[in-house]
């Protein structure tokens, strides 16, 4: 005769079933994730990543790039070694068009192009190959906000004046920084001729030193930290006449921004949304990407290691004494704003277009 088991006895143990088959799928996905882990981490053991600098050695990008190769290492499974690679030229066009087209996506190449090569894409330039929002993003240390600094000896001493000087001043470039003088004069009838065709922020600085031009834009963090800015300063060797932020930086109080002489000017809303979009650019900071295709696991190691390695006390130690701003960014936020920037209005996009034939 079969014996009856009790209600409760019954739920009981469908309870405890549930949980074993609830724990054993807990098990088997934890299993999975870790075996997954364990293979990534097999991968870079004894390996070499390396890392394309698009810009010439000496600035902040190569600057950044060493002394992440340095750190990163300590978080990623394996501990790989890494090399910096310098492939300046076009704007960091030439080191974008190699990670998007020739770069293997498995993982052991890294790129730090210039934060301006959206704006090549943008405006649908023949050069640029690739695609800012195929690219998967690692990070970045900090968003950086420019200012327009001027020779102390020259003319130009605001932004007033130069609205009204009969001959602008000449600013030295590399890559797409004339979209700022485009800007300039787009929302504030602001003119400055662009003088193109320098490899690096190396060669401008060289160039503003002889005077062969009489401006730049930079960020405020070279501004303040590194030479010969750091020397320039102290000899009072240059103006500031404008921020991008949309706040004035605690360096620069008493210099307007962007936003502050928009409003003087009123500007119109057109223009106040190409400014944003242009301006947006810097939000990338000094980014780190990988090529279209990588695998999401070794995405995500990569991006864990970015951020724990920005977090490192001796990593920290070293950025302070070489006055280095550290202000992470997750790769996932760079992943969105490449997205967005690439979504724009119409009108928008062909004022920004507009701006660069210009």
């Amino acid at each position: 005769m079969r014996k009856r088991v009790p209600l409760a006895t019954a739920f009981l143990m469908i309870l405890c079933l549930g949980g074993f088959s609830s724990l054993l799928t807990l098990n088997i996905a934890e299993l999975t994730t870790t075996r997954a882990f364990a293979q990534t981490g097999s991968f870079y053991k004894n390996k070499t990543i390396k890392i394309i600098v698009g810009s010439t050695p000496g600035g902040f990008y190569d600057r950044w790039a060493r002394l992440l190769a340095q750190y990163m290492p300590r978080y990623i499974p394996g501990n790989p070694s890494f090399v910096v690679q310098n492939m300046p030229g076009g704007g960091s066009l030439i080191a974008a068009n190699y990670l998007f087209l020739q770069a293997s996506p498995d993982g052991l190449t890294l790129g730090m192009p210039n934060n301006s090569i959206y704006i090549d894409q943008l405006v649908g330039r023949s050069q640029a190959s690739f695609r800012i929002e195929k690219f998967l993003w690692i990070g970045s240390q900090e968003k950086l906000n420019m200012v327009l600094a001027m020779r102390s000896d020259g003319p130009y001493k605001s932004a007033a004046e130069i609205i009204k000087a009969k001959t602008p001043p000449k600013c030295g470039e590399s890559g797409a920084d004339n979209v700022l003088a485009g800007m300039l004069e787009e929302t504030l009838g602001l003119k400055i001729i662009s003088v193109t065709g320098y490899q690096g922020g190396s060669e401008v600085d060289l160039a503003l030193e002889r005077g062969e031009v009489q401006c730049r834009f930079i960020s405020i963090t070279i501004r303040f930290g590194r030479e010969p800015y750091i020397s320039w300063h102290q000899k009072a060797f240059l103006r500031d006449i404008l921020q991008t932020g949309d706040k004035r930086d605690q360096q620069l109080a008493e210099t307007p921004t962007i936003f502050d002489l928009m409003d003087e000017y009123r500007t119109p809303q057109l223009s106040r949304g190409v400014a944003q979009v242009i301006l947006a650019g810097y939000r990338f900071g000094r980014p780190m990407v990988v090529p279209p295709g990588t695998a999401q696991d070794r995405v995500k190691i990569l991006r864990e290691a970015y951020l724990k390695a920005l977090h490192d006390s001796d990593l920290l130690r070293d950025a302070r004494k070489a006055r280095m701003v550290v202000m992470p960014i997750p790769g996932e936020e760079l992943q969105e704003l490449a997205k967005d920037l690439t979504d724009q209005p119409r009108e928008v996009i062909d004022r920004v277009q507009k701006i660069l034939k210009e």
